[in-house]
């Protein structure tokens, strides 16, 4: 069963050589191109498939990397700024422990977080210490059905999967002079068509293997626990955006015993991803 597309707007971001995975530094150019259904319909197509009703939902859908691809004992902390009523601060003291530590991280920062802290994102920006990377505009799940995840409506087709990521692609760009090129939704869920929109926009979606604090929930114990359940190549989710949590503290913990065992912090973009 095909969903009925007759023809939409794909903005995106390209190389000036086309469409590939690629580094920040190849996104800083925003382009707009159409597909049409009589193009998508052709199984020759690159994005045939935007065509196709989705089969999968989830945090792991095809498409979606969710591990470094390495063999050396390197870890990714990767924290999100969620925005919006209940998410809209952000926790000094991780922040400070970072940097007196000097401990890399990649922040993924949604867009209602950004234009409500506006001198903060850029402190943040401006420090080679944090990667910078797109949580999405309304922090919603991405579905081209109208799927819902944790009781929050996603979105309900290939133009709103669109718009989710490059309104606040543009607001990241547009403060940093640099376009992310990593993409994780709220929620952290997708149907697969949609994962391959967000391709097709020049980014890579990107999730993790490691649940640091479950949406800034658990206890400090628990967040120790989680994270030194790593493995060669883990991307740690974790919440930059819940003071009032214990996430500092657990991560304070873990941080002296991954170490102590050998492991060290890089950003996303120094290893592929798988």
């Amino acid at each position: 069963m095909k969903l009925v597309i007759q023809s939409f707007t794909v903005l995106f971001v390209l190389l000036l050589t086309g469409c590939s995975t690629s580094t920040k530094e190849d996104h800083n150019d925003l382009h707009t191109k159409t597909i049409y259904s009589h193009e998508l319909s052709s199984p020759s197509h690159p994005f045939s498939s935007l065509n196709d009703e989705p089969k999968e939902w989830g945090e792991h859908v095809t498409g979606v990397k969710n591990r470094m691809k390495t063999d050396e004992l390197k870890v990714a902390l990767t924290f999100d700024l969620c925005g919006g009523p209940f998410g809209n601060q952000l926790d000094e003291a991780i922040v400070d422990y970072l940097r007196s530590e000097q401990i890399p991280a990649t922040l993924f920062v949604n867009e209602r977080w950004i234009l409500d802290n506006e001198t903060v994102f850029l402190e943040l920006a401006n420090d080679d210490l944090f990667e910078i990377e797109n949580h999405g505009s309304e922090h919603v799940p991405l579905s081209v059905t109208g799927q819902e995840a944790y009781g929050i409506q996603g979105t309900t087709h290939a133009l709103e999967v669109t718009e989710e990521v490059l309104s606040n692609q543009r607001t990241i760009t547009e403060r940093t002079g640099s376009s992310p090129s990593f993409f994780r939704s709220g929620t952290a869920y997708y149907d697969e068509v949609s994962v391959e929109i967000v391709q097709a926009l020049g980014l890579e979606v990107v999730n993790f293997d490691v649940i640091g604090d479950a949406g800034a929930t658990y206890s400090a114990d628990q967040v120790q626990q989680a994270m030194e359940r790593v493995s060669p190549g883990s991307i740690i989710l974790l919440h930059l955006n819940q003071p009032e949590s214990d996430v500092s503290e657990g991560v304070k913990r873990a941080i002296p015993t991954l170490r102590a065992n050998g492991y060290t912090f890089v950003h996303l973009n120094e290893f592929p991803l798988e």
